[in-house]
């Protein structure tokens, strides 16, 4: 699971010759996408060294975020991944103020996300709330508080 951002790639697989989407993306807000073809998107590579060395840069990074998420998803519980997703949503931990309110999407959208069932996504929001980590009345969009972050910072 990736959070994209204004700026970012993806799909980019098709570079490298991979003839079969490994991967998909869902929008959770409104967006602009610019499709650029392959050919294009090679020939700009070559001519623009600014773009080159900005998609250089987001390969490194995706590989390192690659790498972390298999680490995640093998010593991390479910509730810990929710939680993260959950803080990365409301966008904390990065320059932005965070948002506190995380766009709507579905339980099971979450689970998917996670990696887990939208029932255990069920339970571990409810457990949240209870918990005074989060608002939330039974439908998404929720409120994040940063207590929240005591649940990724325990361990």
């Amino acid at each position: 699971m990736a959070m994209l951002g204004p700026g970012d790639f993806f799909g980019e697989g098709c570079l490298a010759g991979q003839s079969v989407r490994m991967g998909s993306a869902t929008a959770i807000t409104p967006i602009i996408i610019l499709l650029v073809g392959k050919a294009k998107m090679i020939g700009l590579l070559h001519k623009q060294h600014a773009m080159s060395d900005q998609f250089i840069a987001h390969m490194l990074a995706r590989n390192i975020r690659i790498e972390e998420d298999l680490v995640d998803q093998l010593f991390n519980s479910s509730e810990k991944r929710l939680a993260c997703t959950l803080l990365l949503l409301a966008r904390y931990g990065t320059q932005d103020k965070p948002a506190r309110a995380v766009p709507k999407l579905s339980q099971k959208t979450l689970a998917e996300m996670i990696g887990t069932t939208r029932a255990r996504v069920n339970f571990f929001l409810n457990k949240f709330q209870k918990l005074g980590f989060i608002e939330y009345a039974g439908d998404l969009p929720l409120k994040i508080n940063s207590s929240l972050l005591s649940v990724v910072l325990h361990d």
